[in-house]
């Protein structure tokens, strides 16, 4: 073999394991965007709660909740109130660990004209959501779910899934996913300063 063509061919197989390395970058550097973008995806509402950008202001539905006490719960009575409406279950990793801080802002702003009104997802009796919630020490209203609500919201396809509603009963925004203690407090705090 002359000399010239080893020197390609060993050319050829120095630059194979480059063109590897750039491959390999290459996946990584798509994957990482996948992953901000997914990260964007799911913090942008809870950003645009927090400082009021793009709210929806679309009137809430007409539903009547049926609460854990036995009592029926027609939305529009809570009008004057900042509302969140909560779909979660007791067996969702993400909405067991959103339970404190919703509790948290719920004591803290409740007096202010703040309330949380939960709804269970859960396919179990009531008495067994009323011992979880009692275990994890959740105080503010939980309803179980009907047909009728879920499909009143525009169906719920993730949990947990939060509604936040403002005085004039209006869904201002809409968070799939957790919705974390700073940006509903900020988002709560921001509503209950609106006037009218």
């Amino acid at each position: 073999m002359s000399r010239l063509r080893r020197t390609k061919q060993a050319g050829r197989r120095a630059t194979r394991p480059e063109k590897r390395r750039w491959l390999i970058r290459g996946v990584e550097a798509a994957l990482w965007v996948l992953v901000a973008g997914l990260f964007l995806w799911r913090i942008t509402p809870q950003l645009q709660a927090a400082v009021g950008w793009h709210s929806a202001g679309t009137a809430a539905p007409p539903v009547t909740l049926d609460i854990l006490d036995g009592n029926a719960l027609p939305l529009h009575q809570l009008k004057g109130q900042v509302v969140l409406v909560n779909f979660w279950a007791t067996w969702c990793p993400p909405c067991r660990a959103e339970l404190p801080g919703l509790e948290s802002v719920y004591e803290a702003k409740h007096g202010d004209g703040f309330t949380i009104v939960g709804v269970s997802m859960d396919q179990v009796s009531r008495a067994q959501v009323a011992s979880f919630l009692q275990a994890h020490a959740i105080t503010y209203p939980i309803a179980m779910a009907t047909p009728e609500v879920v499909a009143a919201f525009g169906g719920i396809n993730s949990f947990p899934t939060s509604f936040l509603l403002d005085r004039q009963g209006r869904v201002r925004y809409t968070v799939h996913g957790m919705f974390a203690q700073p940006t509903l407090k900020a988002a709560v705090d921001r509503l209950l300063a609106e006037q009218g």
